[in-house]
Formats: C-alpha cells, structure tokens, sequence
C-alpha cells in the first residue's frame, strides 16, 4: 500500500500498525490528531519532524486536528521535566498559538486544518467526571513513567496536577474521537493513555505515531530554544544555514535521517565516499543544510543563504555577506560588553553573554574578548562577530 509506506516512513513507532493498515483500507476520512501546549512562542526544527509528518496526512485528504492545550498548558506536560513547570496565562497562550499558525504556514495548508482547545471540554468536566476519569487508571501506572520515577527517587516534588496530566491529554482523544495522534518518542506515554481511555469509553482506540527527537546543535541534548541549541523556524534562513554547517560530522547523518528522510542506503553510500575520500564533509553539509532550508523555508531562501555563506566563510567577504546586520548606537560611547551583547540582540541573559565571551566566541574588529568586564568603544565601522553565525556593524 504506497499510503502505508509514505506515512510510516521516517517514523519511531507505529503502534499498533495492523490498526492503521485497517483505518487506511476503510477509505474513511481519518482524524489525525496533534497536540501542541503553546508554552512558548517560538517552534524549531526539531518541531518540523512532525509537522511533515501531518503534511503527509494532508496530502492524503485525512483532517488535521491541531489540538491547542489551553486548558493543559495551565499544568505544563511533566514528560522529561526534572520540576513542575510553570503555568502560563491566557493571554501568553493565545499570543503563542497566534505565532505557531505564522510560522507553520509553509510547512502545512493552514486554511485546511480544524482547530480545536482542549478547554472546550475539560473546563466542563464536573466532579462525577473527574472522579469517573480518574478510577479508569492507577496510580501505579502514572508514576511508571521515567520522568515521575526519576523525580520520586530524587525527592523531588510532584504536584497532583502534573500527575493528572496524561490523563488531560488522553482524554482529548476521547472528546475528538481521534483516529491516530502524533507525538515525539518522549510522548509515548501520554499518546498511549488516549488509546487506553478511548477503549473504556468505548470507542475504536487511535494509532500511536511517534517521531525521532531531534538532536540539538550540540549532538547531545534535544533541541530546545532553552537549551539554547536550536534552529528557530522564524530564524532569518542564512543565520539557519550557518547553524547547520556549524554541526559535527556525525551530527550530519542524523540530520540526513530524521530531516531530510534520506533514506539509510545512501547515507551509507555518502558515509563510504567520505571514508574512501572521493567526498568531502564540507560539500555533503552544504547539500544537507541548502534541502533542509529549502524543505522548511523556500528554495530561493536556500540560494541566498547558500550565497550568503561562500562570501563569509569560504571567499573571506566580509563586505558581502549578507548576514551582517547594521546596528546605530550612540558614537564613542563605552559600552560594558554584555550590554553591548544585548543591544544587539545577541544574547538573550547577561549568562549567555558571559559563557560566549570567556568562550573566545566574541570578537571586535577581528580582535577575541575575553575579559568579561571589558568595555568596548562604539564607533561607526565597528564590526562584531558573536559565536559562529551572527555578525554586526555599527553604523
């Protein structure tokens, strides 16, 4: 079945995959359920993994249910979490989801999507149906989960709240009567839950479809605006690429995979170039970063930020490079260099500015600073690079 083979492709976990082999041969519109808590603004590539997925969906004709947690962004979704989240306001998730819809416009047919908030239902449940919802599940089955066990053997605090949190989510696919929701591998548990109570309430159980996690710019940590190693969908494409091409070697292939989808026996053909030395990693990371921005942005972004990068980087052309931004400061005026950071916009913390700087990573008209309390002289020409991708003027 080609519909089969193009909606599990690059995925983590079909589960169980015989249930979606039934859905598809029905010829029935199937609800394809994602659910998103808007508990920042900001979306990265590591969410496009499974926007693609939805894209996929959509260009079968099933209906994509972008499920917006109002209600449950007021708990905050404990998985992989350390401590409870903080709760957000109303008006913090509704400005969110307003710039998730920008953002995901050309990943998805956004006049094509049904939206739905999970307040529609939860704000309605009484005190019967908590108390109905809750007996459908044990407690041992909610602190099985890694993060919960994790955080009872450190004696850290759990909130009642947090522990009712799968339950939230798993309801959802209850009250849509989803027929499949998608998830990262992280969220397994909680898109395992849905399934489980959609069974008690008699109803046919959804699919679970779970996508890789998408390892962060370091090769380590998951990618997480937080953690200040991802590449941002409202990112300028040039400053994307540039992120790409920073990534290690290893990290590529990853990148190759989850991404791009490139299938395994050519990243084994491109691996075995390398090592036989026919091809060089440079030019198979700027084939990866170009598809990769011309998947997730557009293909005349690729070429400009393709352009943009040989000036800087391979042809030394400072003057050319197009991510150089023109900053007007105030003239000869000193400036502490972390406030310095800040008004360009480069850092987002005084820590971060201090890490880059005692990092070697930030330098001004082609000199390293390294002395965190330094003081720099604002004058026009002044030029300043910070990390590997961001450079300025002042003008």
């Amino acid at each position: 079945m080609e519909s089969l083979n193009k909606l599990t492709s690059g995925t983590s976990a079909v589960i169980p995959k015989e249930d979606l082999i039934q859905k598809l041969k029905s010829g029935r519109k199937l609800k394809i359920k994602l659910g998103i808590d808007p508990t920042s603004p900001d979306l990265h590539l590591g969410h496009a993994v499974v926007f693609s997925k939805l894209k996929d969906f959509q260009d079968l004709g099933h209906e994509i249910i972008f499920l917006i947690g109002d209600y449950t962004a007021r708990i905050g979704d404990p998985s992989g979490r350390s401590k409870t989240r903080p709760p957000l306001t109303d008006q913090e998730i509704q400005h969110n989801f307003q710039t998730y819809l920008e953002q995901i416009k050309h990943l998805l047919d956004t006049d094509n999507i049904t939206i739905r908030y999970n307040s529609e239902w939860l704000d309605k449940l009484t005190s019967k149906d908590w108390l109905n919802l809750c007996g459908k599940v044990t407690l041992s089955r909610i602190i099985e989960r890694d993060d919960f066990a994790n955080r009872l053997n450190a004696q850290q605090p759990i909130g009642m709240h947090e522990l009712l949190y799968p339950l939230l989510q798993g309801y959802d696919s209850v009250a849509l009567e989803a027929d499949v929701e998608l998830g990262g591998t992280d969220q397994t548990f909680n898109l395992l839950m849905g399934r489980h109570l959609q069974e008690h309430f008699d109803q046919e159980p959804q699919v679970i479809m779970t996508l890789p996690i998408l390892p962060g710019l370091d090769g380590v940590a998951k990618m997480s605006k937080s953690l200040g190693n991802a590449i941002g969908l409202s990112e300028k494409p040039s400053e994307a690429y540039g992120k790409l091409m920073s990534i290690s070697d290893n990290l590529m292939w990853t990148y190759f995979d989850i991404l791009l989808k490139t299938p395994q026996a050519e990243i084994d053909k491109y691996k075995a170039a390398v090592k036989a030395g026919t091809k060089h990693p440079m030019d198979l990371k700027k084939e990866m970063a170009f598809k990769i921005i011309e998947k997730f942005w557009n293909q005349d972004a690729a070429t400009k930020a393709k352009e943009a990068f040989e000036n800087l980087f391979q042809k030394k052309n400072f003057e050319s490079a197009q991510k150089v931004d023109c900053k007007s400061l105030s003239d000869n005026e000193s400036l502490w260099i972390v406030d310095l950071l800040k008004k360009l916009n480069s850092v987002e913390s005084s820590s971060a500015a201090r890490r880059l700087v005692t990092d070697g990573a930030v330098t001004v008209n082609g000199t390293k600073v390294t002395d965190f309390h330094a003081d720099i002289l604002l004058k026009p020409g002044t030029t300043i690079k910070v990390g590997k991708h961001k450079f300025y003027r002042l003008v």
